[in-house]
């Protein structure tokens, strides 16, 4: 009997604290957005990307959709990022002083969508026609290994290096 009256006990203990808990996960996710939205409002940084028109979505800048590079009258240059695919705000808009289509590196602070400039820079991607290639080694689609030395041509070499591809 006083084993029975124990397991009663524990079972009404047991069943105190799952409704308490119950009633807590309401609260947490109440309270989570607004704890996060307060650390994360304001991230400093860089960003770098492709500055194309504001009224381009995410698709046709990925796309690379001639609408980007468009002047829009009231569109403002903003930052396609397309390692996450995300197109942010950029202000104030005097800083920015390119044109779109040029590749270029941010930094400064990142409020919700919109990076507060604190400097933009062109971004150069490759080498400059004549430089050398800095030496390397990569594995080729067969495991060998390939260098600029093992890769070299009778008239040089070209090499090409696709940034990213879906396939």
């Amino acid at each position: 009997m006083i084993m029975r009256g124990f397991e009663l006990a524990l079972s009404v203990r047991t069943n105190s604290l799952a409704k308490g808990f119950l009633l807590l996960i309401p609260a947490l996710f109440l309270v989570a957005p607004l704890a996060a939205g307060q650390s994360a409002g304001s991230n400093s940084g860089s960003w770098s990307g492709i500055l194309v028109s504001s009224g381009c979505n995410a698709d046709e800048a990925f796309f690379e959709s001639p609408e980007c590079n468009k002047v829009v009258p009231g569109a403002k240059v903003s930052l396609y990022d397309d390692t996450n695919r995300v197109i942010y705000n950029l202000e104030p808009q005097e800083k920015v002083g390119f044109h779109l289509g040029d590749t270029v590196t941010v930094r400064g602070r990142l409020e919700r969508e919109t990076i507060q400039l604190n400097s933009i820079e062109r971004m150069t991607i490759g080498l400059a026609v004549g430089e050398k290639a800095p030496a390397f080694s990569v594995r080729d689609q067969f495991g060998r290994a390939q260098t600029l030395e093992t890769l070299k041509g009778r008239n040089g070499t070209v090499l090409l290096f696709f940034r990213s591809a879906d396939w």
